[in-house]
């Protein structure tokens, strides 16, 4: 008889403890193999495709699309080892005690995939295809939104708290909210960010009704409404999260570029037609590394508890990149060791997988210095908010021709705005305005970057 194994959403690292499903890739009956991506996920940090250990039939799907899962909740159950078209087990593969544990998966253990069965007991057996399979196949079971409320009552049981995510903890904790009144709607009543948003609402609406009591009622009908969850509720935490805890402070310069622009397309025409053209956001970034190794301070963070400024060794520079998903900041590692064709093609494969929705958690975080190129919007100016626990962003506007004062004489010149936004607990104005006079002079003279290197 066929073995039905549960396969339960996976630890998908990053201190992850929730997802939503975006789309599910394969449907009840479906032969899959051993990991093949049977449903696409997103999580606070990225979208990411999951993987089934085991080969065989699905039998049942658990949540629909739009539905978010706490990690440990199940996803799909599996009958695997059967013979196509006998319903009998396949030639190897397990049966009575214990056949669950060594039923055939790939045995990967990575975090946010596999089994967690004891290697010892693990082993990966060729699925075989299966026709007809004699196991009942439970219907779908429909997602359930989470609902919250306050628990009324003086003498609720104050035991442990189900909840795991610090994030939650903070939350509830900023809005002083007693996480004993909540009840969690994860498994085993885990409390889940959902689960503590909306137990604030629920707060914020009695509070709304005693202070105004007469006010008019607003229909629900009278503006759209877009969670802020996912990726984009994640921006959101970190933006407010930024605003609250940086004292930022921006300073700005026009710089004429028209000998950046000129060396640009030198670089250009001096490559074959087919190498890769040099970008302006990959030199741009190569002046930024030569900066912060003369300015390690904005190249660094601010450790509160500690009470100290934390300069960091290596520059992982973040880019802001936009997506159908929102605005994205994935990371070079290591852009210090790296030259401008290096940085170039990294920037050009990181945008492609953000667009493409493939970037990993990895690749969207661990920044130490973000670049901001605003003036792909024709803009020419900004004052952004910088990517915490970061302490600065350069910003850079569109580039475009002005009138400009060269050499003694009016002429028309290739003109950008740059901007520096830092952190004013790690320099302080001279410090700042140092950095940014010195890639607005590499900018305007490319051999002063030569010099220095």
């Amino acid at each position: 008889m066929a073995q039905v194994l549960e396969f339960k959403l996976p630890d998908l690292g990053e201190g992850l403890t929730e997802a939503e499903i975006v789309r599910w890739l394969v449907e009840v009956g479906d032969v899959v193999a051993i990991d093949q991506p049977v449903v696409e996920v997103e999580t606070a940090k990225a979208m990411v495709e999951v993987p089934c250990p085991y080969g065989g039939v699905v039998t049942a799907r658990f949540g629909e699309e739009g539905a978010e899962l706490p990690v440990g909740a199940p996803l799909l159950t599996v009958a695997v080892g059967t013979e196509p078209g006998t319903g009998q087990p396949a030639s190897g593969a397990p049966s009575g005690a214990g056949a669950a544990e060594e039923a055939e998966s790939s045995g990967n253990v990575l975090v946010g995939y596999g089994t967690g069965a004891p290697a010892a007991r693990r082993r990966r057996i060729r699925p075989a295809p299966v026709a007809a399979v004699p196991v009942a196949v439970p219907a779908p079971v429909p997602a359930v939104s989470p609902v919250s409320a306050p628990v009324d009552g003086a003498h609720q049981t104050r035991g442990p708290v189900a909840v795991v995510s610090p994030l939650v903890r903070k939350l509830a904790r900023q809005h002083g909210l007693d996480l004993h009144q909540v009840v969690g709607s994860g498994r085993d009543g885990l409390i889940l960010r959902t689960d503590v948003e909306s137990a604030i609402r629920a707060a914020d609406e009695k509070v709304s009704a005693v202070a105004a009591p007469v006010a008019r009622p607003v229909s629900a009908s009278a503006g759209e409404r877009i969670p802020l969850r996912g990726v984009r509720g994640a921006v959101a935490d970190k933006l407010a999260r930024s605003r609250r805890e940086i004292p930022e402070a921006t300073c700005w310069v026009d710089a004429d570029a028209t000998e950046l622009m000129a060396a640009r397309a030198a670089m250009n025409g001096a490559g074959s037609a087919a190498a890769p053209k040099v970008s302006v956001l990959a030199l741009l970034a190569r002046i930024c590394t030569a900066a912060l190794a003369r300015f390690p301070d904005l190249n660094s963070t601010v450790d509160t508890e500690a009470r100290e400024i934390v300069r960091l060794p290596e520059v992982h520079l973040g880019f802001a990149a936009q997506t159908e998903r929102g605005l994205m900041v994935p990371v070079v590692r290591d852009a210090h060791s790296r030259n401008v064709e290096s940085i170039g093609a990294e920037i050009a494969r990181l945008t492609e997988a953000a667009r493409a929705g493939k970037l990993t958690p990895a690749q969207l975080t661990g920044g130490t210095f973000t670049l901001n190129n605003y003036g792909v919007f024709g803009v020419d100016g900004s004052t952004p908010i910088i990517n915490h626990p970061e302490a600065a962003m350069l910003g850079v506007g569109r580039i475009v021709p002005k009138p400009w004062v060269h050499q003694g004489e009016l002429a028309v010149r290739q003109v950008v705005q740059l901007s520096l936004t830092f952190d004013h607990r790690v320099c302080d104005g001279g410090t700042s305005a140092g950095f940014l006079r010195y890639v607005a002079d590499c900018v305007e003279q490319p051999a002063v970057l030569l010099r220095t290197l």
